[in-house]
């Protein structure tokens, strides 16, 4: 993994980016003097969020000083302030904390990137929009500083992965007007038809992704990934069938590059 630091070939864990980056990050630690804050992608990680868009090849060290900044194959070390309400604690280690990781990568990575950490944080109750907001505040004066200000206020809790926060961002790229999230369908007498994704409660219109991991995490008892996809098409079935449901749009993780065709179709179901 680097100099003395070493996995097993056959460690399923050699496989999995994320868990290889973890491992890399418990091994540079001890090479590292006091100070030394785990940051950036890095953090995301121990954090448990998601890293879609980022390397992992180099584990993000914050260090509060002046100067000194350095980048490495293995490393790379940020000077920068670090407010004690910045920095946590994560299984022994110092980290930053959620807003301020996320404020950092919404700095330095793409919207669409720091998006996905961002709602992730927001949904499993990380972090509140005001711990963002603040965070963002405080980057005032840093490069990327607008960045970080405009995931604050884009970010949404309701947001279920990050298939559902790259659409989002793709929509408001291409001209989709916002939708309403995980919006609870219901039949004339009040029945629970299914919860959909995307909502657009003035034009009738449901937009469902349709990642395949959304079957692995609602799988039920000895379900099976092919019966929980019937399931789903029966629920789109009845779905369809409400008064109040026009059209249903679906998209996969194909679809969001280019989304040219999925907007367009949105577009032209959801616009006067």
């Amino acid at each position: 993994m680097r100099p003395g630091a070493y996995l097993d070939a056959e460690d399923p864990q050699r496989r999995d980016t994320v868990e290889r980056h973890r491992l890399l990050v418990a091994a540079t630690l001890p090479l590292l003097g006091p100070g030394a804050v785990v940051g950036h992608a890095s953090a995301a990680v121990l954090h448990g969020l998601p890293v879609w868009g980022t390397s992992l090849r180099r584990v993000e060290i914050i260090r509060e000083r002046a100067g000194g900044g350095r980048t490495t194959a293995r490393l790379r070390l940020t000077a920068a302030p670090l407010p004690p309400g910045d920095v946590t604690v994560v299984d022994g280690v110092a980290v930053t904390s959620v807003a301020r990781t996320v404020a950092d990568l919404a700095r330095t990575a793409s919207f669409e990137t720091a998006v996905t950490v961002a709602d992730a944080a927001l949904f499993r109750g990380l972090c509140t929009t005001a711990d963002l907001t603040d965070a963002a505040a405080r980057a005032a004066g840093r490069r990327g500083a607008a960045g970080a200000r405009a995931v604050a206020v884009f970010a949404d809790r309701c947001a279920d992965g990050p298939g559902e926060s790259r659409s989002r961002v793709r929509m408001q790229r291409f001209g989709v007007p916002p939708p309403v999230l995980q919006h609870v369908v219901r039949d004339h007498r009040g029945g629970h038809v299914g919860r959909v994704d995307f909502w657009w409660p003035d034009h009738g219109v449901v937009g469902e992704f349709d990642g395949m991991e959304k079957y692995g995490r609602s799988l039920r008892g000895e379900e099976t990934v092919a019966t929980a996809v019937l399931r789903e098409k029966h629920r789109e079935d009845a779905l369809r069938a409400q008064p109040g449901v026009r059209a249903v749009v679906r998209w996969t993780w194909r679809d969001l590059d280019p989304f040219d065709p999925t907007a367009t179709r949105l577009r032209s179901l959801t616009t006067p």
